[in-house]
């Protein structure tokens, strides 16, 4: 089973991708106009790493820009709680700044250098000041809620404290994987995985969940349960990124093709092959131990051999349940239909994601 948009329904896609263009469109002139806030040079990365213009502050023609699920959260969950999406503004526009910050410091701890199929904002500007620019866009989400009218802005602003303490912890411990061996009473298990992708990707998507429905007024079951499905949801986003970075379409991803096995990462997909114990996952240890870096052939070896493994289903079936487990936390709490029928509809979407 491919990992494409084309596998999903065309109608659900046609509707999911409606969600996120009008959630972006409502989102869009706050987030604009935070940016424009920052100092010019931070901006204008920042508006790089948005898509929205090229080195030197030119606007961009035809540019990537991401799909916008954070914001998308923020907005149909205040929605769910029966307020209108402009409720939760500065809530979205926090946590895509937040999401922006991180993709420019992951960036340069990973070293990767194409990003929506453009350079990475480091390799563009420098790691200097991409560490400046990710720093100002993280100061100016705090700030933002700080500022949000109604009595919600101090809980708003210690739940993002904690979602960013969450992120901390999961790029500790990501980084810390690519230490570990492949195999062996010392190699990294799925489930330790599992736990990372949950506080680097879910708690992110949890948070702004949880900042939508805080923001629309919900009662704090709902919000704990909004919550909940977005950390689900995250595990399975960061399955589905793993599918990606192996098998994914470079003219799509904008990375080149076996990225994540090129650079020895290790994802779900590798560990879960590699928890096996046959001649195949022995092969595949074999060929990420090797000394010297994958060539071509190399790289299609190893990919034949993770899907030989489970690697793939196993990483499709992990997908599915949190995506299941999400649904079961939204469908536990009392939801606006069509808030809820969106949001539903973008989660199955999202399985079937190409970038």
């Amino acid at each position: 089973m491919t990992v494409s948009a084309r596998d999903a329904r065309p109608e659900a896609a046609v509707a999911a991708a409606r969600t996120l263009t009008r959630c972006r469109d409502l989102v869009r002139p706050a987030l604009a106009a935070a940016v424009e806030r920052l100092h010019p040079w931070p901006g204008e990365m920042a508006a790089f790493s948005l898509g929205w213009c090229e080195v030197g502050g030119r606007p961009t023609e035809g540019g990537v820009e991401g799909k916008g699920v954070r914001q998308a959260l923020a907005v149909l969950c205040a929605e769910g709680a029966g307020a209108p999406g402009e409720q939760a503004l500065d809530g979205a526009v926090a946590v895509e700044l937040v999401h922006t910050f991180s993709l420019l410091h992951d960036d340069i701890m990973d070293g990767d250098g194409m990003r929506r199929q453009r350079a990475t904002v480091w390799k563009a500007y420098g790691t200097g000041p991409a560490v400046l620019a990710g720093d100002a866009l993280l100061a100016l989400a705090v700030q933002i809620l700080a500022g949000t009218p109604g009595p919600h802005a101090a809980a708003a602003v210690g739940r993002l404290s904690g979602t960013l303490t969450g992120l901390v912890r999961g790029q500790a411990e990501d980084l810390l994987f690519a230490a570990r061996p492949w195999t062996g009473p010392d190699a990294v298990r799925p489930g330790e995985y599992r736990a990372m992708a949950e506080l680097k990707t879910g708690t992110l998507l949890g948070c702004a969940a949880a900042l939508g429905g805080l923001l629309g007024g919900a009662p704090p079951r709902t919000v704990s349960a909004l919550d909940r499905a977005g950390r689900h949801l995250g595990v399975a986003f960061q399955a589905v990124d793993d599918l990606l970075g192996i098998w994914g379409d470079p003219a799509v991803t904008g990375k080149p093709v076996h990225s994540d096995l090129r650079q020895r990462k290790k994802t779900y997909p590798v560990l879960a092959a590699l928890a096996g114990s046959g001649r195949h996952a022995r092969e595949l240890a074999a060929l990420l131990d090797a000394p010297l870096p994958l060539d071509d052939a190399g790289a299609v070896r190893a990919t034949a051999l993770v899907e030989a493994c489970g690697g793939r289903t196993a990483t499709l079936e992990e997908a599915r349940h949190h995506l299941d487990a999400a649904r079961t936390c939204l469908r536990g709490v009392p939801l606006a239909p069509r808030a809820a029928c969106e949001i539903e509809g973008l989660l199955a979407f999202l399985l079937h994601r190409e970038v």
